[in-house]
Formats: structure tokens, sequence, C-alpha cells
């Protein structure tokens, strides 16, 4: 064999090689698809079954629809709520509640004003809380509002389980002044993150420090 036909055999010899590999290779390919298919159904499958009990057992979105809270809560607020704490705590005074009123398709939010077993005088832009440890009555602090004006003058006694709930722009807010009190069972849960706007962003939010009694 010559020194030109040694050369043709060796790169007859290459190109064979190579086609062989590349056809050995082929039939990988479609397996490989497949497979990364399944994974993508797998992750999509285990993240449903985390998040999904997270949001209607734990938390959920919120978002705050009016000026009925202003200046805590104002208008397209993204809000967290925690849905769980209640189940072992009762709601406490100065919290806010989103709630669910019977008959109602919207959520709503306003303030833990009176607790079960309490009685509430309310005259003018004052509100006297009458209960077992202040039997005379004690005058709530509303020194945080900045629209505590109001010219409604009511009593309202509550029973157990139920609470009187008011937003912080009284002037505009239709809370139980209008339509009376609500039972523990139609409080979803309390805001735990406010997530927009994201100047504002923080933990707890429209929390007041000193103001349960």
């Amino acid at each position: 064999m010559t020194s030109e036909e040694r050369k043709n055999f060796e790169n007859f010899s290459s190109s064979s090689s190579t086609s062989a590999e590349t056809a050995s290779l082929s039939p990988k390919k479609p397996e490989e698809k497949k497979e990364s298919w399944v994974d993508i159904v797998k992750f999509v499958i285990l993240t449903a079954l985390i998040v999904l009990p997270i949001r209607f057992y734990v938390a959920q979105p919120f978002l705050v629809s009016g000026p009925s809270m202003e200046p805590t809560f104002m208008n397209n607020d993204y809000l967290l709520v925690d849905e769980i704490s209640y189940r072992f705590q009762t709601p406490k005074r100065g919290e806010v509640v989103v709630f669910k009123r019977p008959n109602e398709r919207k959520y709503l939010i306003k303030r833990v004003i009176g607790l079960p077993g309490e009685t509430l005088e309310l005259k003018g832009e004052k509100i006297t809380v009458i209960n077992a440890e202040n039997p005379k009555g004690f005058l709530l602090d509303q020194s945080f509002l900045s629209y505590a004006k109001s010219d409604f003058e009511m009593k309202a006694v509550l029973s157990a389980g139920q609470y009187f709930v008011m937003g912080d722009n009284r002037p505009v807010s239709y809370d139980s002044r209008y339509w009376g009190s609500i039972e523990s069972k139609a409080i979803v849960g309390r805001p735990i993150l406010r997530l927009f706007p994201f100047d504002k962003i923080g933990t707890f939010p429209g929390k007041i420090e000193g103001f349960a009694k």
C-alpha cells in the first residue's frame, strides 16, 4: 500500500468511526427528553403539595380595597394573612382582622374594638368599654387615629364569641356601627406581612402597642 493509499484509508476510517459514534448516540435523545418532562411533572406536583396547603390552611394573600383603614392601610396594599394563629388564641383588642360576613362574597378588614362579653358605649368620637375588669368602664385610647371624627351614639352588648370591629378611617368606614358585631367563626385571620408597597414592607402591619386592656 502506497503512502497516498494509506492516507485515504485512515481518513475513511476516521469518518466511519465518527458516523458510528453519532449513530450510537442519536437514539438516546428522545429518552433524555422524556426524562426531562417527567422531572418537570414531578416538580409541579411536589410544588403543589407544598404550596396549596399553605395557601388554603396557613396563609393567604389579601388586597386592600377602599379607604376604610387609612392611613394604616391604603388602597391596593398587598398583605399576607395568617390563618392559623386564631386556632390557638383569640383576637385581642386593637388587632387588625380579616373576616367575611355571612352572605357576603368579599372579605373585609377592620380593627377589633370590643371583645366577647363587653358592653360598648359610643358617643361621638368617644368609646367607653365596660367589662368584668372595668365595671365602671374605661375610655378607649384612640390617639393613634388620624380620622376619628364621628357623630355616632349607640350601645353595643357583645355575647360570647362576638367582636365589635371598626375601620381606622371612622368617617367613611362601613363597620359594626352599621351592621353589628361579627362572630369569631367569621374571622379568617390577621395580617402578618405587608408585601406592597415596597417602601412599607414589614411584619404585623397595623399593630398598636399598649392598646389592649
